[in-house]
């Protein structure tokens, strides 16, 4: 395993119990969430620069996109949640108190 894959594996397993560990706060979850998003963005992206694809450089940027339209809504949801409950954490999130 080159020193490359392994830190890009290790900032997605970092990522990923960081979002096991600290589900207090939504912010929290969601940066944990954009990390795993950029860690596999940067896989992708060494992935088809070591293949030499031309065909395959259109994943890295469908990926970042919808990256991007992930982070809109999750922080969408943050304001809606903060402005309804006054707070941001989880546990204060439950679909059966609307």
């Amino acid at each position: 395993m080159t020193p490359t894959t392994f830190s890009i594996y290790s900032a997605y397993m970092i990522s990923m119990t960081g979002l096991a560990f600290h589900r207090t706060h939504l912010l929290s979850a969601l940066i944990c969430l954009e990390g795993m998003m950029l860690s596999l963005y940067v896989g992708l992206t060494t992935w088809c620069i070591q293949t030499d694809s031309m065909l395959l450089t259109v994943s890295p940027m469908t990926l970042l996109t919808l990256s991007a339209c992930e982070a809109g809504t999750g922080l969408a949801i943050l304001v809606a949640t903060t402005r309804t409950h006054g707070s941001d954490l989880m546990q204060n999130m439950n679909l059966l108190q609307c």
